[in-house]
């Protein structure tokens, strides 16, 4: 059998630890306890040793502490030099494709935006004159043009030959059919 005076003990304890937790103000106790003197007797190497940081890591939400960070401090204090010294160009530029950024582009809008005047402004008229032989381009617009002309008077000579031709069938009133062409460009026949 158990000691009476022990079962007794533990009534107690159990009856009157429930009053002295509830009684206790724990931020007065926390106020009075000097931590520096608590950590002096910690060994954080030991400690440290007995952490599992995986299952730490696992627990960490980490997007939840990055919404918290503010980054713009870190970055103020990033020195991007020798980060942009370090990045080779050339091989950036071989992974860009140029094609989907250029689909990607409203060639409209970026029209829209130029000034038409300015860039005229730009241009040195004396030197484009200079560098245009326009000996050539004359020529060949008004080669363009007398040549058409030439076709419109061909044309408009076959038309008259035609109609002079039938006016003088009906004053001739010729029962002979006419020749197909002028006799010097028909075929030689043989004779009989």
């Amino acid at each position: 059998m158990s000691d009476p005076a022990e079962a007794l003990a533990q009534e107690i304890a159990e009856r009157v630890v429930p009053i002295v937790v509830n009684a206790l103000d724990v931020n007065e106790l926390m106020a009075r306890v000097d931590l520096n003197a608590v950590l002096s007797h910690v060994d954080l190497d030991d400690l440290l040793k007995k952490i599992d940081v995986n299952a730490l890591l696992s627990r960490l939400d980490v997007n939840a502490l990055l919404d918290r960070v503010d980054l713009n401090p870190v970055l103020d204090r990033v020195d991007l030099d020798p980060v942009l010294d370090r990045v080779d160009i050339n091989a950036l530029l071989d992974r860009v494709n140029v094609n989907a950024i250029v689909q990607r582009v409203d060639v409209g809008a970026v029209v829209d935006r130029v000034d038409v005047n300015e860039v005229v402004g730009r241009i040195d008229m004396d030197a484009l004159v200079e560098n245009t032989d326009l000996g050539a381009v004359i020529a060949r617009s008004s080669g363009g043009m007398v040549t058409e002309a030439l076709d419109a008077g061909r044309s408009a000579a076959v038309g008259l030959d035609q109609f002079v031709d039938r006016w003088v069938r009906r004053v001739v009133r010729r029962k002979r059919p006419w020749p197909e062409a002028p006799l010097a460009l028909l075929p030689v026949q043989a004779e009989p």
